[in-house]
């Protein structure tokens, strides 16, 4: 019993006890009344020989791998193995001995039936009571595609089960790999749990053997994360198997009747491997329900997902503002489908028009405002400087007037770590957004109902427009070669879905703190990743070698690229929140009438076209990018 968990041992001392109990209760079903003229010390003989058989039986049929939580068809039939044998040894044992003295000889076959009901009565109550349903206990079925699961869970069980109630499965399940030792040597719905994950290449030289060799691995449940599953897809490619994955039980579309078909390829984001944070969706859902909320880029991969988050709280109206006229029609039918009761309005216009920008606000009065307009591509806007400055840094100004001339509670800015110690004109133009907010903050601070201003800085986004994720994806689907900037270069990611919940989070946490005016909400991005491990693991999950299938090319810095991208100043003071995940940044603020007549100047060589003005103008401004821009010059110069 060195394999036995607590809880196997518990279920084999229930069995035991279960096997003394059916003999009384077959007698006494048996005899009636009469039962009390028989000698009970002589059926006290015959129950404890019956119990020793049973369990050396139970034991030894190997009864003790199933668990109780996803008993199933098979265990039934095992159940009923163990009983028929059980049986067939016992009462000619007996026979033999005693002769079944005193024991009525049809016996046999009532004992059968009660032990029967005793041991699986109790295994599928329990199972009854978690699912809520019997139409889930069936078993697993032949044929199909051999997979070997990784992970001995409820995701596990769903798959076994589907894959058994489907005529035409495309998949046959020929066993499964814990990460936890105690479950080893057990079985799910009749299939058994080989090993762990680190014996995983001897299992499927064992599998190999018996001719059962597995063309998929399928990971199920959340058996493996982060770094964990880097080690997973080493071990896969090493055995030329590929690797999958079943969604999480809360992503199946219809967990009873579509899980044996809903196998996915291993996401890029699977890999990043940062915890999920935990979330004050309480205090998100009071920042949002029953509010009017505007969001300025709708249309653009932050801004909708922003969308679809704060639909999701019930505003009392939804207002999105883009420029782009299709990237505002998709986002507001997926509103409109998935929100049909929704109060909305979609505005197309340009938050470099003030004009247009205080109309809106004027209008649909909001109490919140999410400003996820900008432009973001690096070296789109170091060739468009001007309009780089007028969307990020005077847009977000326009924006920002507006929401404190017409009483919004709350603007909240998505900014970016390409705002620390900027070498680009983006991440200038960000730092001063940054800074426009940071002003008006301390300046709205000392006003009895002041609006707030929010800013919540954070890395790159995978999947977003222009990042370099998708870039990967056309690549690969062309043959490749994948093109990485360099060797060394390293970015901060998290996914959009994520992003966008610590935004949520810091926004309700920013209007509930009156402390932290002035300062700048950081997202905690985990560990920086660098874009050459990125671009092989996009290969490998595509189930290709890297520099052998697929090439790698490196093709040098993009203008105004930097290597590594930062989260804070060296200068910035860390401040921890109540936000697990969200940490506080107080970089220098500057006098917003100050600001204001360096921002006006700076908007008039922009629109005049005055780039090199126009430059020297922000570097006055950001100090941190002149000073990075007069670096740059000395080493071409050198």
């Amino acid at each position: 019993m060195k394999t036995f968990s607590r809880r196997a041992v518990a279920t084999y001392a229930h069995d035991i006890f279960m096997a003394g109990a059916s003999f009384w209760l077959s007698l006494y079903l048996r005899l009636g009344e009469d039962i009390g003229h028989y000698s009970h010390t002589l059926i006290w003989q015959y129950d404890v020989a019956f119990m020793a058989v049973a369990a050396v039986v139970f034991y030894g049929v190997g009864l003790y791998r199933g668990i109780w939580r996803y008993a199933s068809l098979p265990d039934l039939l095992g159940l009923a193995r163990a009983v028929t044998l059980l049986i067939l040894i016992y009462f000619p044992l007996a026979f033999v001995v005693t002769r079944l003295e005193g024991l009525p000889r049809s016996l046999f076959g009532l004992n059968w039936l009660v032990l029967m009901a005793l041991l699986g009565g109790p295994r599928f109550v329990y199972r009854l009571l978690k699912d809520g349903s019997l139409k889930n206990i069936v078993g697993n079925a032949s044929g199909g595609i051999p997979i070997l699961l990784i992970g001995a869970g409820e995701g596990a069980d769903l798959f076994i089960r589907s894959t058994g109630r489907d005529a035409q499965q495309l998949y046959r399940v020929v066993g499964m790999v814990a990460d936890d030792e105690r479950r080893v040597g057990r079985a799910i719905g009749g299939i058994p749990v080989l090993g762990t994950v680190a014996e995983l290449p001897q299992i499927v030289r064992r599998l190999d053997r018996r001719g059962q060799k597995p063309q998929r691995l399928i990971l199920s449940g959340r058996a493996a994360e982060g770094d964990a599953l880097h080690r997973l897809l080493d071990l896969a490619n090493g055995l030329g198997i590929p690797l999958a994955r079943l969604p999480r039980l809360t992503e199946f579309k219809d967990t009873r009747e579509d899980a044996s078909r809903t196998i996915e390829p291993i996401a890029i984001e699977d890999l990043l491997g940062r915890p999920q944070t935990v979330l004050d969706r309480d205090g998100m859902r009071a920042l949002i329900a029953g509010k009017r909320v505007l969001v300025t880029g709708a249309g653009g991969t932050i801004g909708a997902e922003l969308t679809r988050q704060i639909a999701a709280f019930g505003p009392a109206r939804l207002i999105l503002f883009d420029n782009g006229e299709y990237a505002l029609y998709a986002i507001e039918r997926e509103v409109i489908e998935s929100f049909p009761n929704l109060p909305r309005r979609a505005l197309i216009g340009d938050v470099r028009d003030s004009r247009r920008v205080d109309a809106v606000i004027a209008a649909e009065r909001p109490d919140l405002v999410f400003h996820a307009a900008a432009l973001k591509h690096v070296p789109m806007v170091e060739a468009n400087p001007a309009e780089g400055v007028l969307t990020n840094a005077v847009g977000t100004r326009h924006v920002a007037e507006a929401c404190r001339a017409h009483g919004v509670r709350a603007m909240v800015m998505i900014s970016t770590d390409k705002a620390v110690n900027p070498a680009n004109v983006m991440g200038a133009s960000k730092r001063l957004a940054e800074s426009i907010c940071q002003a008006l903050d301390i300046l709205e601070a000392r006003r009895t109902g002041g609006t707030r201003f929010v800013t919540v800085r954070f890395g790159n986004v995978l999947g977003s427009t222009g990042s370099v994720v998708p870039l990967f994806q056309r690549q690969l689907a062309a043959g490749g070669p994948l093109t990485v900037t360099h060797p060394e270069i390293s970015r901060y990611f998290m996914t959009t879905r994520e992003a966008v919940e610590l935004v949520l989070q810091a926004s309700a946490l920013a209007t509930s703190d009156g402390e932290a005016h002035g300062k700048i909400f950081v997202l905690d991005m985990g560990q920086p990743v660098k874009i050459v491990d990125l671009a092989r693991q996009m290969i490998r999950l595509a189930g290709k070698r890297p520099d052998h299938d697929v090439k790698i090319e490196f093709i040098g810095l993009r203008p105004g690229e930097k290597l590594h991208e930062e989260l804070f100043h060296a200068q910035e003071p860390l401040v921890p929140t109540a936000a697990e995940g969200i940490r506080l940044a107080a970089p220098r603020t500057i006098d917003y009438a100050m600001l204001s007549r360096a921002l006006d100047e700076l908007a008039e060589h922009a629109r005049e076209g005055r780039t090199e003005r126009l430059l020297v103008v922000l570097g006055n401004m950001v100090p941190e990018y002149a000073s990075n821009a007069a670096a740059k010059g000395r080493a071409q110069g050198a």
